[in-house]
């Protein structure tokens, strides 16, 4: 017989289900209590720091656009981690990095995740879906205003650095970094409102 479930996942999934119901703070509350582990776990997979703090706001993005996915009978850390651990890896293939053995397994303050965990939210038409998210996704990038568009699609679809694009937009770094928080925040709020489109 399972133990019962502890506090903090108790926590979690009143937190989920305000989430999904539209409690924005809820979410928030969520990001704000697993940002510092996330990015500690997603630290020991990619090992170049400078984009991290990104792959922890998209492991966070995918997240929310799944949420209806996640299932109770699981720790939301876990499935959590399982969403970061799947787009660090895809980061990595993406930029054709040496990856680390996948075998490895990663050690966490709940214990030890292998790599390639099971896949509990599989289902038949799952590739639709995705395709569905993507196509979601890419309708919340059309749909903000041009200066936001621009560096989004620059950084992410283009993969470009936050110099890359200061230099080619004649910009101040620090205002491409404040319209990539801008836009993401927007994009947050247009998938929050679509979300029973997912």
């Amino acid at each position: 017989m399972s133990s019962p479930p502890s506090a903090s996942s108790e926590q979690d999934r009143a937190f989920v289900a305000e989430a999904l119901q539209g409690n924005e703070a809820a979410y928030q509350a969520l990001m704000d209590k697993y940002r510092p582990a996330l990015r500690r776990h997603i630290a020991r997979i990619v090992r170049d720091p400078r984009d991290l703090d990104d792959l922890v706001q998209e492991t966070f993005i995918k997240a929310f656009t799944a949420l209806s996915t996640y299932s109770t009978e699981y720790a939301f850390s876990t499935w959590l981690y399982k969403i970061a651990t799947n787009h660090a890896i895809d980061y990595l293939r993406r930029k054709k990095l040496r990856t680390l053995s996948l075998d490895e397994p990663i050690q966490t303050k709940e214990g030890t995740l292998e790599r390639e965990l099971a896949d509990t939210t599989y289902f038949p038409d799952r590739h639709i879906v995705e395709d569905q998210r993507r196509m979601l996704l890419q309708e919340a990038i059309n749909a903000l205003p041009e200066k936001y568009r621009r560096v989004i699609v620059m950084r992410h679809q283009q993969e470009k650095s936050y110099e890359e694009i200061a230099e080619e937009l004649n910009l101040p770094l620090g205002t491409v970094k404040a319209h990539i928080f801008r836009a993401r925040r927007l994009l947050y709020k247009y998938l929050r409102s679509r979300r029973s489109s997912l």
